[in-house]
Formats: C-alpha cells, sequence, structure tokens
C-alpha cells in the first residue's frame, strides 16, 4: 500500500518547514509512546469509541499507555496533526508494537486474528 502524500518538490521551498513543523510535538509524543510501550491508544475526551477501544484492551488484561488530546471542541487541529502523518482519519488509534491497527473495531478484529 501506498498513501498518496503531496510529494515535497510540489511544496514551495519557503513553506517547506512550516509543513514539516506543523505541531511536530505532538507527533513526536505518539511516537515516543508507540516506541516506549507495546499498546498505546491516542485519543480524546468524550468520544465513546475510544473508551470502547480502552474497554476491549482492558477486558483483555493488555496494559496500554493512553494519550488524550481534548475533545470534540478542543485542540483539533493539534489532532488533525496526528490525522495527517498517520493517516487514520479517526480517533481512536490504536498501535500495537509499533504498528497502527486502526481503532476500536479494528483492535477487536485485531485480537481475533493478531497474524
Amino acid at each position: 500500500m501506498t498513501r498518496h502524500v503531496l510529494p515535497e518538490a510540489r511544496i514551495h521551498p519557503s513553506i517547506r518547514s512550516k509543513v514539516a513543523e506543523s505541531h511536530r510535538d505532538i507527533v513526536d509524543e505518539v511516537e515516543a509512546a508507540v516506541a516506549a510501550h507495546e499498546w498505546v491508544v491516542v485519543g480524546m475526551a468524550q468520544n465513546p469509541v475510544v473508551k470502547k477501544a480502552r474497554k476491549i484492551l482492558e477486558g483483555k488484561g493488555l496494559a496500554f499507555h493512553y494519550l488524550e488530546y481534548g475533545s470534540y471542541l478542543k485542540l483539533w487541529r493539534r489532532r488533525n496533526a496526528l490525522k495527517m502523518w498517520s493517516g487514520w482519519p479517526t480517533f481512536p488509534m490504536v498501535f500495537h508494537r509499533g504498528v497502527l491497527v486502526g481503532g476500536a473495531e479494528d483492535l477487536a478484529k485485531y485480537l481475533e486474528n493478531p497474524g
């Protein structure tokens, strides 16, 4: 699978650093957590699907690291940086051993057959 991403050559040189650094801190924080923990759930407050993913892992007795970024009305621009980085359009973002496995429904399927 190749994700369709605007090539750097098609981004004007005067804005390349702005594109590269936009909310880079949140992406770096998630990357560090993914590198340090077997399971990582990235979510947002008030989202029932995020809670569902956490309950699935808790029900299986799997320890996970949880990162929460804002709510429906707060920090959406920062969360957007994560969506652009990962290519995953919704929350939660569930990672296992550094690999994005998807959201809550994808997590349930993955746990049935992690291969």
